[in-house]
């Protein structure tokens, strides 16, 4: 029953998508909107398919580029989340200073990391790690931080080391933050490499975007967005497999409520 449900919820998704594109198609096609301004669908399309051969190169830089700051944002915010929740006086330090680094737009501070590390990779993957630190640090901070304080105290009545404890009961209790958070960075990982390629690179999505724009050809452009896109998704189904594939039980209680 559920599983028909979803699937009539995505069919009425569809149509209303497809019906929105027919509109566009025939705005476009009719020239309502000049097709420098608005190409058709088809023409989006059919200049991605011509030069899908052309833009491969610069997607891989640009997956390259997300992959490894997505990684090492990883890495550091499940660092940073542990000792955060392990000493409270660190804690106090260095929240306030990730909620004011949020403040600040990346891309207003893009320009300096290409001044600082140059126009190769480097200022790429450090803009999609600032992008992607926060919302997985502190996702999983409060996951650990939500953990049911009398179950870590019956541990410790029972000579539980610290890091059992974070074995057995924090970790595994945070981890639907945790996937939360990766999921909010897998969303914006993609666009953090791409912004640091429009500020200053050689090759990339965001690279391809501004030679496509200079040329007035934005069926180019809107086939750049389609691929940033189609590669966000991918990203976060990857993270939901995973997600899936490590915690069934969650996904199983998810089930039972929607129903």
């Amino acid at each position: 029953m559920n599983t028909n449900k979803k699937i009539l919820n995505n069919l009425y998704s569809f149509l209303f998508f497809l019906l929105l594109v027919i509109i566009w198609e025939i705005i476009s096609k009719t020239k309502l909107v000049p097709p420098q301004i608005l190409p058709a669908p088809s023409t989006i399309i059919y200049s991605l398919f011509v030069n899908f051969t052309k833009m491969w190169g610069h997607i891989l830089v640009t997956l390259y580029e997300t992959v490894l700051g997505f990684a090492i944002a990883i890495f550091f915010g499940i660092i940073i989340a542990i000792i955060m929740d392990s000493v409270p006086l660190i804690n106090k330090i260095v929240y306030p200073l990730l909620i004011i680094s949020q403040t600040i737009p990346i891309i207003t501070i893009a320009p300096l990391f290409i001044i600082w590390f140059g126009y190769g990779y480097l200022p790429k993957i450090v803009i999609v790690i600032l992008i992607c630190f926060f919302p997985i640090s502190i996702s999983l901070l409060q996951g650990l931080n939500s953990v049911d304080i009398e179950l870590i105290k019956l541990l410790k009545s029972m000579g539980a080391k610290k890091y059992e404890i974070y074995k057995f009961v924090k970790f595994p209790a945070s981890m639907p933050n945790l996937f939360s958070g990766l999921k909010i960075a897998a969303t914006y990982s993609i666009m953090g490499a791409t912004i640091g390629e429009w500020v200053g690179g050689s090759s990339g999505i965001g690279v391809y975007m501004l030679r496509a724009k200079f040329s007035f050809a934005t069926d180019k452009v809107f086939g750049a967005i389609i691929i940033i896109t189609i590669l966000s998704i991918l990203l976060l189904k990857l993270i939901e497999l995973i997600e899936k594939r490590l915690m069934p039980w969650v996904i199983y209680n998810k089930n039972e409520i929607i129903s």
